[in-house]
């Protein structure tokens, strides 16, 4: 862990993965907030960056509680999964770790949970 910051990589490509988790959080009813599409956006002014997406998703009867409990998580949630383009072709698949969250916003810690899916989501879309 670096900063909090939990990552793997995956064989999927950045499009796929989006295809992967899109479907997968559709499923459990879990509300995509955002994608945000930072190659595209920096394509669209003529910069060149490797795929890289970020996906804004939750669900407030996870995220209201932890909020609840220490506001300025508001800063760090709704969760967000952040896929990166590797020149090798393979993506690296990053989030923040929920104890990194309770340690820096100071919520509950029996309130971790609430976040832990984020990991299961990132690892089983990069399957």
């Amino acid at each position: 862990m670096n900063n909090g910051i939990r990552s793997l990589t995956s064989r999927h490509t950045v499009d796929e993965l989006v295809q992967r988790l899109t479907a997968f959080l559709a499923e459990r009813n879990i509300k995509l907030f955002a994608l945000v599409d930072h190659s595209g956006e920096a394509d669209s002014i003529g910069l060149h960056m490797p795929a890289t997406k970020l996906l804004i998703f939750g669900n407030p009867k996870a995220g209201t509680p932890v909020m609840l409990s220490a506001p300025s998580t508001a800063l760090d949630l709704p969760l967000k999964i952040l896929l990166a383009q590797e020149p090798d072709g393979t993506t690296q698949v990053s989030w923040n770790d929920p104890a990194w969250l309770q340690q820096r916003h100071d919520f509950a810690p029996d309130l971790i949970d609430n976040l832990s899916a984020v990991e299961a989501i990132a690892r089983k879309a990069a399957e």
